[in-house]
């Protein structure tokens, strides 16, 4: 089996900017799996066409084997082809509960169910490629009544920076996963924003929190 050249990996999460766990998540594999394949402890890997799929890339380029980036040409753009009914597609759910207060979603392996939905339907909320879109789950009370605990949250992984107060994000922070909303702090800081009153706000300075990407829909039970 090729072994993944470490350095290229980690250029391209930091390109795709995407956090070590996000892409874990997008494969169904624990955060510290993704850092063994950085730091070249483990090379080989059979998650490498879902691995270059979610990077956008070939699997020829994580192994070394070609120097473009680009997919022209690779195994991902070959099996890439879309399926007879080109409004059917696949997007992945994760076994992962953001906590609304809090959760610790570091170090656990995540279980990924592929769910097919209309293509035209998930174009509703976001334009994003579709293996960049994900499923998860909330957990808690700390953003009622605007996400209720147990609610499926659609996350959208190419939005990445905070523009508009009234937006939710999915962020991790000292190996919990949340969903809150952002505010820029007057000391540069951000303040994580719980929309039920009981949750004062939390501050997060650089390097603190990354933000795995913003909450498009949310799906609950009536």
């Amino acid at each position: 089996m090729a072994e993944i050249v470490g350095e290229r990996l980690e250029r391209l999460i930091e390109e795709r900017r995407l956090s070590q766990s996000a892409l874990a998540r997008m494969l169904g594999i624990s955060q510290p799996s993704i850092g063994r394949l950085i730091s070249g402890e483990t090379r080989e890997s059979g998650k490498l066409l879902e691995l270059a799929r979610a990077l956008r890339t070939s699997p020829e380029y994580l192994v070394g084997e070609v120097d473009d980036p680009d997919l022209v040409g690779s195994l991902v753009a070959f099996h890439a082809e879309p399926a007879p009914d080109a409004d059917i597609v696949q997007l992945s759910e994760f076994n992962v509960a953001y906590g609304l207060g809090g959760s610790f979603i570091h170090d656990v392996p995540a279980r990924q169910v592929l769910r097919t939905f209309s293509r035209s339907w998930v174009r509703q909320f976001t334009s994003a490629p579709m293996e960049q879109i994900f499923w998860a789950t909330s957990s808690g009370t700390s953003m009622m009544p605007a996400i209720l605990d147990s609610d499926i949250l659609l996350i959208d992984t190419t939005q990445q920076s905070p523009r508009m107060w009234d937006q939710f994000w999915a962020i991790e922070m000292h190996g919990l996963g949340m969903i809150k909303s952002l505010r820029p702090a007057k000391d540069g800081g951000m303040r994580l924003v719980s929309v039920n009153p009981d949750f004062r706000d939390e501050l997060a300075y650089d390097g603190e929190m990354t933000v795995v990407g913003r909450v498009v829909a949310i799906v609950r039970k009536v």
